[in-house]
Order: C-alpha cells, then structure tokens, then sequence
C-alpha cells in the first residue's frame, strides 16, 4: 500500500441557520489504521462512517487477490461492496463477493432484483454488484485490474436485511452477473480514481496480483454514523 497515507475527512461550514447541528470538527483517519484494517479477513472492511450533517461519509479498504486464486477474481469480486464476512455466494447478493452476511444471511430466502432471464447472457461478468443508494468513489492505493462499470444486472438477488453487505458498506445491494451494451471494462492502476454513482453495476476481472483501494461513501445516511471497524476500536 501506498506508504504515508493520511486521510481527513473535513466538514464544511453550513449556513447559520443551521450551524448548531453542523459537525464543528475533522475525523482523521492514519496510514496505521488504513493497514491495521486491511490486515484484517475479508475483502471489503468499513474504516468509519462519519456524520457530517446533511449526510454520511464512509471510508473503506478493499482488498482483491488475483483473479482465480481462492475466495476472489471476477466470480467473488463484486465491486465496491464486495466480501466482508463470507456466507452466500456473489449471486446470493449477500456473499464473499457482495458483502457477505454470515451464515444467517446464507440461510435466508433470496430475493430476486435486476433483470431475470432463463438463461445468462454470453458475454456476461459475474460477480456484479449495483448499491440501491450509495454512491463510492474510489481510490486505487496499490495494485491494479480491470474494473467492470454500467450495464444491468441480470439473475441478481437483493443483499440481506441483516448482510453485512447492507448494514455495514453500502446499504441494499443487488448482487449477479453484468451485461448490456453500454458495459465498460477498463484497466485500472495504482493513483486512478473513479467515482461510481448509486444504481450503477459494477465488479472486477483480471486482477493480477491483488489490487487495493479506498472506497470513499456519501450517502444520504445509508449506513449509520458511528461505525469504526472493531481493529481500530478503542
């Protein structure tokens, strides 16, 4: 990972008729504690959720070993939301690749979302994941691979009430396989940003040997503020 990273969360002033409920203070968030989250299991970990008034602001690291290798690559590699605590699988909506819910998430009953067709289309990416209301934006710290964006989601299932894809990254999620004409595949790489606004399917391919990034979340309270992952709890 990129060595010195300093993230600060910093709050504008509101108007004055507003300025006794505006946040009067930074969250900062060291390069030590990006790292100590990172080292912990899964794929996605949530850093914080910060309340900064009108809305809320999460701070993720995600990190994706190459395509293949066990647990991850395009099948379990659902985008921004992807894999925090095993369960179901991608297409479940709340798996390793979708942000995993555990067993209860697994158990329940599925509930379908996107668009539903007797049989896949050719050309597909598995592994997709649109958030129904949480916007990322991303920062690529190390690593690289080929980020798949747009389209529809096809076959998908709605993340779990109680997944932690749902309740900790991003909120309601439709998790399946990515297909339609206007599908972007691009090579991402070390210092890339992009930005992938709510609804907008999304997920990874060809990671070569792992890719790593900041996911930055402003959303109209879709997770609660507060959260700070249990590594860097104190």
């Amino acid at each position: 990972m990129t060595k010195g990273i300093l993230i600060t969360v910093a709050f504008a002033l509101a108007p004055a008729v507003a300025f006794a409920q505006t946040p009067k203070a930074a969250t900062y968030i060291t390069d030590e504690e990006v790292k100590a989250v990172n080292a912990t299991p899964g794929v996605d970990r949530t850093i914080r959720v910060v309340d900064i008034g009108n809305e809320n602001f999460a701070v993720g690291i995600i990190h994706r070993v190459a395509t293949g290798a066990r647990g991850t690559g395009a099948g379990a590699g659902a985008g921004a939301g992807a894999g925090a605590r095993g369960g179901a699988n991608a297409a479940g909506g709340a798996g390793r690749g979708a942000g995993g819910g555990g067993g209860r998430a697994g158990a329940a009953a599925q509930t379908p979302c996107g668009e539903q067709a007797t049989a896949p289309p050719s050309g597909g990416t598995p592994g997709g994941i649109a958030h129904d209301s949480q916007t990322e934006g991303y920062l690529i710290v190390s690593g690289s691979g080929t980020l798949v964006t747009g389209g529809h989601i096809v076959n998908g299932n709605k993340s779990a009430p109680d997944a932690a894809v749902t309740k900790e990254l991003n909120g309601p999620s439709c998790s399946g396989m990515i297909a339609g004409s206007d599908v972007v595949k691009r090579v991402v790489k070390t210092g890339d940003i992009i930005v992938i606004p709510a609804g907008v399917p999304h997920g990874w391919t060809d990671i070569g040997d792992h890719v790593d990034y900041l996911s930055f979340r402003p959303s109209d309270h879709v997770l609660t503020a507060g959260y700070v992952h249990p590594a860097i709890k104190k």
